[in-house]
């Protein structure tokens, strides 16, 4: 992202910081004497994505619309697993404050009134539409997938809504989870469900729509949990969300136990793909996100997708607790917080997750303009650069403001650590060298002591009178 970025997202102040603080580390001119240029954008115009964190507290199972003309809506699970509800703000920051509507009840006894779990919200042929899980007052674990529709612009109305039915699957079995996405004129769903014969907790499944509540075709089963890291505690691949983009069809779930040990799966698909067979699937290794410790950030999941303010930036929205040691079963523990960060990409079309960033201000990556697809990356306690990334959270750092009016370069992955200048030697330790941005033609330059700047030199970091301009995207 450039210098002629739009600021219209600070003007309608839905990223919750000032002008001003997160320009005090920019001087007036640059080191090679070149007149500053326009106003630069705040690093929170960069991220472009609110850092509120939580975004909503005890919510979980998020779920965030796209903006519907000027408004997003937001549902997930509450912790009493008794209703649904929907709420909405032009802003992502505005839905931390907005007014939350209940728009459904579970009844008092029989089906449906047991545990309400993980509502999506899908606009669909200019109606709305809620999928959601219930079980029954008898059997609170019985749990199917249940369709409601609204035909009303709002859909925190509650007078809209009316209940379609069960979602009825090709066998009556535990079934959850359901997300809808449109692709070259195709409707389908994905879902999870325990099939018969299958030793798992539940698979993945995928069908063609013939409408919003009833199946054009048989279900395909796409993933079901067999890596370590898919078998913690439960064997369960749950809580599918779709993003297409770069050619290719995304399908994040989430697997093992709903602890610290919940975690992020990838499935891939290509676009031009028949998506209903079971070929046509990649499932990455290794889990795309996981609990971590230094951020303290546990059990991140469920997630889903939507876009910043910009209307382009992608934005993950997941929950995750804030501490690791639970009383009980965790399907209890109210805190499952709503949280949303930024969504990267790498060059070569794929999504870069990195780690749950955790509390703290807007987030930059550093690229030398000599090396734009070059970022600033720290290995242990070395900082240098590297081409093209893929561990993100190597590569993000924070400014964090002093009262004199300089900064300090914190490390996202290592929150305890910031860029410290050692002589001509750029590493990470736990105090780090006050610097000041200074605005040149071509990004920033960072002076480290009077006369002297970061240089890059053939991937290297050093410090010298000769300054190089550095990007922050």
């Amino acid at each position: 992202m450039t210098y002629a970025m739009s600021r219209r997202t600070l003007l309608r102040g839905s990223l919750g910081v000032t002008t001003a603080g997160a320009l005090a580390g920019l001087g007036a001119a640059s080191a090679e004497g070149n007149p500053r240029p326009g106003t630069p954008p705040t690093d929170a115009e960069i991220y472009g994505v609110t850092t509120k964190d939580p975004l909503i507290s005890q919510r979980a199972d998020p779920w965030i619309t796209r903006p519907v003309n000027g408004t997003y809506y937001f549902t997930g699970s509450v912790p009493e697993y008794d209703r649904l509800v929907i709420r909405g703000a032009s802003t992502l920051d505005g839905l931390s404050t907005a007014e939350e509507s209940v728009i459904w009840r579970r009844p008092a006894g029989g089906t449906m009134g047991g545990h309400i779990w993980a509502p999506e919200l899908h606009r669909i042929g200019g109606k709305w539409y809620i999928y959601f899980a219930a079980g029954d007052a008898g059997d609170v674990f019985r749990i199917r997938t249940y369709v409601m529709e609204s035909a009303l612009d709002d859909p925190r109305d509650p007078a809209g809504w009316t209940l379609k039915g069960q979602l009825r699957t090709e066998w009556d079995g535990f079934t959850l989870d359901a997300t809808s996405f449109s692709h070259r004129g195709k409707q389908y769903l994905v879902w999870a469900q325990s099939e018969p014969e299958i030793a798992v907790n539940s698979s993945l499944y995928i069908a063609r729509m013939a409408n919003p509540w009833t199946f054009a075709t048989k279900p395909t089963r796409i993933a079901t949990p067999t890596l370590s890291w898919e078998i913690l505690g439960y064997r369960v691949n749950e809580g599918p969300a779709v993003l297409i983009r770069n050619g290719r069809v995304f399908l994040t779930f989430s697997a093992s136990a709903t602890d610290a040990r919940y975690a992020m799966g990838l499935l891939t698909a290509d676009a031009d793909a028949d998506l209903l067979k079971r070929e046509s699937w990649v499932k990455t290794p290794d889990p795309i996100f996981v609990t971590n410790e230094k951020t303290k950030r546990y059990g991140p999941g469920h997630n889903s997708f939507t876009v910043a303010e910009d209307g382009k930036t992608d934005v993950l929205v997941y929950h995750a607790r804030d501490y690791r040691d639970i009383t009980g079963d965790p399907l209890y523990d109210p805190n499952r917080h709503t949280r949303v960060q930024k969504l990267y990409w790498h060059e070569d079309g794929t999504p870069l997750f990195g780690i749950p960033v955790g509390d703290g201000g807007p987030i930059v990556r550093l690229s030398p303009a000599d090396a734009p697809r070059w970022f600033v990356r720290h290995t242990g306690d070395e900082v240098k650069t590297e081409k093209a990334p893929r561990d993100l959270e190597k590569t993000q750092f924070r400014f964090v403001a002093a009262a004199d009016g300089t900064e300090t370069i914190q490390s996202v992955d290592e929150p305890g650590r910031f860029v410290t200048v050692t002589g001509t030697t750029v590493s990470l330790s736990a105090t780090g060298t006050p610097v000041t941005r200074v605005a040149s033609r071509q990004g920033v330059t960072i002076r480290v002591a009077p006369g002297r700047y970061l240089r890059h030199v053939n991937g290297a970091l050093t410090v010298s009178d000769k300054a190089t301009a550095f990007r922050l995207s």
